[in-house]
């Protein structure tokens, strides 16, 4: 049993936004502590949005979060000498945390003959996310049969 919690960080809100959603996308999305070069790439894809869905592009970024953040999800609980996989409901900010996640590994993932920037595949991630397809979405639906064919594990839950 834990003695005590983990505090968790405050991020700062990004400067061209004012919101901590974009600066932890921001920062998740950085290489080798280079926050410039992530910035720059965040923004753009930003600008690419508001572009192509004539919105504004964090409206259509918190849109597809919500598409993509799991609602279940399996974890580990060793209950007698077996570990079983529970399935357990997905709280708020970890959701958030593994759709940004999943979308930044999916976007990264893509061919580079067809997009050449990372915002370009971001967009075109996110793009695909607000379609239901696309390695994000995968995995959310990967998460979500795990968890549903782990239900008879439920009564584990602690």
């Amino acid at each position: 049993m834990r003695s005590k919690t983990a505090k968790t960080r405050q991020t700062l809100p990004d400067e061209k936004y004012k919101s901590t959603r974009i600066a932890k996308l921001i920062n998740l999305s950085m290489y080798d502590g280079k926050k410039s070069v992530a910035q720059k790439q965040i923004y753009d894809a930003l600008e690419l949005l508001e572009k192509k869905f004539n919105k504004k592009g964090t409206e259509v970024f918190d849109e597809v979060i919500q598409k993509v953040m799991p609602q279940m999800e399996v974890r580990s609980r060793r209950v007698g000498g077996a570990a079983y996989q529970v399935p357990m409901p997905v709280r708020g900010r970890r959701g958030f945390s593994l759709a940004v996640r999943w979308l930044i590994e999916s976007a990264r993932g893509r061919s580079n003959s067809t997009y050449h920037t990372f915002a370009e595949k971001f967009v075109a991630e996110l793009e695909a996310a607000l379609n239901n397809e696309g390695g994000a979405i995968e995995k959310r639906n990967t998460s979500h049969r795990m968890a549903d064919a782990n239900r008879a594990f439920a009564h584990f839950r602690w």
